[in-house]
């Protein structure tokens, strides 16, 4: 068995362990081209402006949450919608 080198367990061939060579040939993003540094930028989504939800923690029975996530993408809308209907009058 590999040995775990982190708390977010083996690397892989696809996720390397940095080397401290890998580490000097990084660069930050101000030395990125400029268009790299943009479309890098444009990626991360800034604050919701107007937050039009509240965010909860909720305990829920393990075979539900499976079948509410085996409906596909758009779960959490779907649920949003389902206790609307049932609580919201």
């Amino acid at each position: 068995m590999p040995k775990k080198t982190s708390k977010y367990g083996v690397p892989d061939a696809e996720n390397p362990e940095w080397t401290p060579e890998m580490f000097a040939r990084s660069k930050r993003i101000h030395e990125m081209p400029e268009d790299f540094q943009r479309a890098a930028r444009a990626a991360f989504r800034g604050p919701q402006k107007a937050p039009t939800k509240v965010q909860v923690t909720m305990r829920i029975s393990p075979d539900v949450m499976a079948a509410v996530r085996e409906t596909g993408p758009g779960w959490q809308v779907r649920v949003d919608e389902a206790l609307r209907k049932e609580f919201v009058r």
